[in-house]
C-alpha cells in the first residue's frame, strides 16, 4: 500500500512541477501514520512534497488528532512554530502514510454553485446568497486514498475545491471577524454521485455527496498565515493526466469571510469543522456528452500553495 501510495505521489509531483514548491518555513500541519509508531500522529510537512516532522515526538504533551490540536488554540500552534524553527529530524515521505489533515470533524459544510464561471457553465444565475449542503464526516479519506465507486451509482463525478478549516469556536460571527476563526486551508475533492444528487432522493443533494470515500482531503492543513491570498489561487483538477478543471479562487462568488458569517447564523462552528467552498467549471456531468469516473481512473486535485491530492478510483 505504501509503495502504490508513493508511486501515485511521484506521478502527481512530476505533473505538478509548474507550480513552485512551498518554502519549508510555511506551517503545513498533517496527520500521519508510520510503521514504527502506534496510531495516528500529528506532524509538519517540510514543504509541499517534503518529509514529515513528528510533532508528538517534539512535544509528547500535544494531542495526536488535529481536531484536539486546533481546540487548544494558540498554545498548540506556538509549539508547532517552535518545532518548525528547530532543526528536527524529518521522516522520509516514503516511510509515512498521510491521513486526511482533519478526520471526524463535527461537521463538513459544503457550498454549491460558488464560482462565477461554474454558474455560466450551467447557464444559471449567480446565487444571491450561499447555497449550503453537507457531507457526513464518514466520507473523509486521506490525500492518496482510493475513491470507491458505489454499486448504487453509475454517475460519479469529480470536483476540486478549496477547503477552509475552522480553528476557533463561534456563532453569529461577523464577516470582519471571520478570519480569526480560520485555522487554515487544504485541498478537497467533493466526489459527487450525480444520479443521486440530481434525480433521486427528492433531489436533495446529501446522499449523492456523502458515500464513503467521497471527501478526500489534504495533503496538509496550511495555516492561514502561510497563504498569501486564499482568494487568488490557481485551482486545477486532472483525470488521468488530462486537465478537466482549471480556474482561480478569485472566481468565488462568496469568499471565506462571507461564508463563515452566513453559516454561523445557523450553526455553531467548532475547531476542526471543514467548509468546502465550491468547485469551478469543467465537471463531467455538464460535458456533452457527460463523462463520469470509472474504475482505474486517477484524479489529481491541486491548489496553488496548498499542494496536490491523488486518488485512484476503484
Amino acid at each position: 500500500m505504501l509503495v502504490s501510495g508513493r508511486r501515485r505521489w511521484l506521478t502527481a509531483l512530476l505533473q505538478a512541477q509548474r507550480w513552485p514548491f512551498q518554502p519549508s518555513r510555511d506551517m503545513r500541519l498533517v496527520q500521519f501514520q508510520a510503521p514504527h509508531l502506534t496510531g495516528p500522529h500529528l506532524g509538519l510537512e517540510s514543504g509541499d512534497g517534503g518529509g514529515v516532522i513528528n510533532l508528538n515526538a517534539f512535544d509528547p504533551t500535544l494531542p495526536k488528532t488535529m481536531t484536539e490540536f486546533l481546540g487548544q488554540g494558540e498554545a498548540a500552534l506556538s509549539v508547532a512554530k517552535r518545532a518548525l524553527a528547530a532543526q528536527l529530524p524529518v521522516l522520509p515521505r516514503s516511510d509515512v502514510t498521510f491521513l486526511a489533515p482533519v478526520t471526524r470533524p463535527d461537521k463538513v459544510v459544503c457550498v454549491g454553485m460558488n464560482y462565477v464561471d461554474h454558474c455560466k457553465e450551467q447557464n444559471v444565475p449567480v446565487p444571491k446568497e450561499p447555497i449550503i449542503f453537507s457531507k457526513f464526516s464518514s466520507s473523509i479519506v486521506g490525500p492518496y486514498d482510493e475513491v470507491v465507486l458505489p454499486p448504487e451509482s453509475q454517475e460519479v463525478d469529480w470536483e476540486v475545491e478549496l477547503a477552509v478549516v475552522i480553528g476557533k469556536k463561534g456563532k453569529h460571527i461577523k464577516a470582519t471577524d471571520a478570519m480569526a476563526h480560520v485555522a487554515g486551508f487544504t485541498v478537497a475533492h467533493d466526489v459527487s454521485a450525480r444520479d443521486w444528487q440530481m434525480r433521486r432522493n427528492g433531489k436533495q443533494w446529501l446522499l449523492g455527496k456523502t458515500f464513503d470515500t467521497f471527501c478526500p482531503l489534504g495533503p496538509a492543513l496550511v495555516t492561514k498565515d502561510s497563504v498569501a491570498d486564499p482568494h487568488n489561487l490557481k485551482i486545477c483538477c486532472r483525470v488521468n493526466g488530462e486537465v478537466v478543471q482549471s480556474s482561480n479562487t478569485n472566481q468565488m462568488v462568496f469568499k471565506t469571510e462571507e461564508l463563515i458569517a452566513w453559516v454561523s447564523q445557523f450553526v455553531t462552528l467548532f475547531p476542526g469543522d471543514v467548509i468546502l467552498t465550491g468547485t469551478p467549471p469543467g465537471v463531467g456531468v455538464f460535458r456533452k456528452p457527460p463523462v463520469f469516473l470509472k474504475k482505474g481512473d486517477e484524479v489529481q486535485c491541486e491548489i496553488e500553495e496548498l499542494g496536490v491530492i491523488v486518488n485512484k478510483v476503484v
